[in-house]
């Protein structure tokens, strides 16, 4: 067999684009990640980090450039040597490889935690109800809450909420995983909660794009860092270069202020 394939990278963003009215919120983004890396975004608000994060799965359309996951356009189609953006539900199909998980969690309430994991591989893979519920339960015991499968979203903490949306989201079985400031609407002493298992993701090599403010994480398990001020990439690199000798003056700045 080639190892040509072997080293097509998971995902490929080539001068990515998005507006917004008359402002201009990416502007030529450029980004590589192999299978099992790990990438951290950085940059103070208004960098663009969460939107670049959304334009990879196509929940905002990009104004220019291009974005693959594993080897496959996302949200268009070449026809003819033209791109034409796919309809929403070809779109959606794309999503279901790549999981997603915001700052707030986006449960349904009125569903038990075990009903929350189990119901998209039900309705969206036509995995057997039952399957999808032992599953789901597998899912729980890896972020620790298998004991409260039969509990509403409204009893358990929010480090607990996207504990659940993390699994939720294994449970669609993702080549990728893209974090939105996944410890941002939590109390100080629910971030590591949630940061324990997303080690523990990169640690079985799941692929991953974290958008964090989480300085510790970045340094202690990104493989790459990704420092974006105005829509722009200013400076990447391993988290020993980019956090501990930034070469750009204005991640020097930003690192001053959060460190």
């Amino acid at each position: 067999m080639s190892d040509a394939g072997l080293e097509q990278p998971l995902l490929r963003a080539v001068g990515v684009r998005k507006r917004f009215g008359d402002t201009e919120v990416l502007r030529g983004i450029d980004l590589t990640v192999s299978k099992g890396k790990v990438v951290c975004l950085l940059g103070p608000s208004g960098a663009g980090k969460s939107t670049f994060l959304r334009c990879i799965n196509h929940l905002e359309t990009i104004d220019g450039g291009q974005v693959w996951v594993d080897g496959e356009p996302i949200g268009f189609r070449l026809r003819h040597g033209k791109l034409y953006e796919l309809p929403e539900r070809e779109v959606a199909k794309q999503r279901r490889h790549i999981g997603m998980v915001f700052q707030r969690f986006n449960l349904f309430a009125h569903r038990t935690v075990l009903e929350n994991v189990a119901e998209g591989p039900v309705r969206v893979l036509g995995v057997a109800t039952g399957d999808a519920r032992r599953e789901a339960l597998a899912l729980l015991d890896r972020v620790g809450l298998a004991h409260r499968a039969d509990a509403y979203p409204g009893q358990l903490s929010g480090g607990q909420q996207q504990r659940v949306a993390i699994a939720r989201s294994l449970a669609m079985r993702p080549k990728l995983m893209l974090f939105d400031e996944p410890t941002s609407a939590l109390d100080p002493e629910l971030v590591g909660e949630v940061l324990e298992v997303m080690r523990a993701l990169a640690a079985e090599d799941m692929t991953m794009i974290v958008v964090t403010h989480e300085m510790g994480f970045a340094r202690e398990v990104a493989d790459e860092v990704v420092f974006m001020v105005d829509g722009a990439v200013v400076e990447t690199g391993p988290p020993s270069q980019v956090l501990a000798a930034p070469r750009h003056e204005r991640t020097r700045q930003f690192l001053a202020r959060v460190l």
